[in-house]
């Protein structure tokens, strides 16, 4: 039996993947509106949009490591907390063959955008005059 939390669903009793799935959803969510609330402020307030153009992301943005850490943090949370909140209605919802074949696919699909993902941040250089 779970326990129940105030809001949400509750968290595992049974602690192992479960239990560590719930925690890692919750503190991605904390991580993302932190991080997706500084990405606004950055690039809507401290800088102007008017001037921010391709050019402008790949070679001030992108040309620093730390906001491509910043960046590339920001997708892997993404990517994580979305497809795990997908497995729980998969979870929720389906049972047996499907359930498997609808889960290995929501995995495939999350480790292929991932991959894609890290790739276009950690291999954008800048444009040669």
């Amino acid at each position: 039996m779970a326990s129940v939390t105030r809001a949400g669903r509750a968290r595992p009793t049974s602690g192992g993947l479960e239990l560590a799935v719930w925690y890692l959803i919750r503190l991605t969510g904390l991580g993302l509106f932190v991080l997706a609330l500084s990405h606004f402020l950055i690039t809507h307030v401290v800088y102007d949009p008017v001037e921010q153009t391709g050019e402008w992301i790949v070679e001030e943005r992108w040309g620093s490591l730390l906001w491509r850490t910043v960046d590339w943090l920001m997708l892997s949370m993404v990517i994580f907390h979305s497809f795990m909140g997908v497995r729980t209605v998969l979870r929720d919802y389906t049972g047996g063959m499907l359930r498997a074949a609808l889960t290995m696919t929501l995995y495939l699909v999350g480790i292929v955008l991932f991959a894609l993902g890290t790739m276009a941040v950690a291999t954008m250089s800048a444009p040669v005059p």
